[in-house]
């Protein structure tokens, strides 16, 4: 099976290292495409190029995805994969110019260099050559998750964008504390800040042009700011009981726990 995955970034690489397949970058940055293929063994191709593969795989930011699949699905025999990160404008896309092709949309949970872990995965056309991809995978020690566009991208308003908003904030809000002065909670906080912030800025970037989440993190901050003390207690049971909901456990929330 041959492979073309447009963009040499950490997931493109990723994704051509754990397919059983032979695999060229693409890329604009010609550089970043031959070390992409140096370092798992592939080739470099052109970007454009009338050269067709048995499958095409866009690993692109999302916010490119659709306009990158409708670039490169010529390119594609026999299927066409995404692993951007959002999922519905990628599979309209895909529908669109791609109609006879298999069309399967991923979304690693993880950093590929958290490896192996959790992926979301939207088969909105399957047959053997993405089955065989997906096997590939789940070979790998991947575990498939298989969801719905729709399910995928609500769920990333509160998995991703919102999450990252609340992190962000509080690096943004939290002052400078002397040392000893930290609670297990503050060390948490830290911990994801340090996370999040030794990032790549754009990816987060692109993640809350993507997805709503933001809006709500910030109107939920500024009612907690405007409560009053009866008030915020009933905030905070809220969330408890949202969040006992969630876990399916439906436990009574005042069990103490108020101190860290």
């Amino acid at each position: 099976m041959d492979v073309l995955i447009v963009g040499a970034g950490s997931m493109g690489t990723w994704f051509g290292d754990v397919v059983d397949a032979r695999v060229s970058f693409a890329d604009l940055d010609r550089d970043a495409a031959a070390a992409a293929a140096d370092s798992i063994g592939g080739a470099v191709a052109d970007l454009k190029s009338e050269t067709t593969y048995d499958v095409v795989c866009l690993a692109v930011p999302m916010t490119h995805v659709a306009d990158a699949i409708a670039e490169q699905a010529d390119r594609a025999e026999r299927a066409i994969v995404d692993v951007s990160g959002v999922m519905e404008p990628a599979i309209a896309a895909m529908e669109r110019h791609g109609p006879d092709l298999e069309r399967v949309s991923l979304h690693p949970l993880f950093a590929p260099d958290r490896a192996p872990g959790s992926i979301a995965v939207v088969r909105n056309r399957s047959g053997p050559v993405t089955d065989d991809l997906l096997a590939s995978l789940e070979s790998r020690g991947n575990a498939l998750l298989e969801t719905t566009a729709i399910e995928h991208d609500e769920a990333m308003e509160s998995v991703q964008a919102a999450a990252h908003a609340a992190v962000l904030s509080f690096a943004l809000a939290a002052e400078s504390v002397p040392a000893g002065f930290e609670t297990p909670i503050y060390q948490g906080l830290r911990r994801l800040t340090e996370q999040v912030t030794g990032g790549t800025p754009r990816v987060y970037a692109d993640i809350q042009e993507a997805f709503d989440g933001a809006d709500a993190v910030a109107d939920a901050a500024a009612e907690i700011a405007a409560a009053d003390a009866d008030e915020l207690e009933s905030l905070y049971r809220e969330a408890a009981a949202g969040w006992q909901e969630q876990r399916g456990e439906g436990r009574d929330s005042d069990t103490g726990g108020d101190t860290e």
